[in-house]
């Protein structure tokens, strides 16, 4: 059964219509149960939208250097420890 953490890893292909028939199918199960995850695909809908809606504005480099720092720092935060009780 497909787990929260690997349809997170997979969300945007599934929005981009990129992944297989079986993969497709696993992930519509996993959304028709869990609340959580149909919220967090809608939720990249939406942003996957207003970004195509804003593709030609240009960004300067250090906003993109800063927000892929805090996306770093928070799938760091995410992690479960490498060796837990040492």
């Amino acid at each position: 059964m497909l787990m929260c953490r690997d349809l997170a890893g997979i969300a945007s292909d599934y929005i981009d219509g990129e992944l297989g028939f079986g993969k497709s199918l696993s992930i519509k199960v996993h959304l028709m149960m869990c609340k959580d995850c149909r919220s967090f695909i809608g939720n990249l809908r939406m942003s996957a939208r207003l970004m195509q809606g804003h593709a030609s504005a240009r960004v300067d480099g250090d906003v993109i250097d800063r927000i892929q720092d805090r996306v770093t720092a928070a799938l760091e935060e995410r992690k479960p420890p490498n060796n837990p009780g040492q």
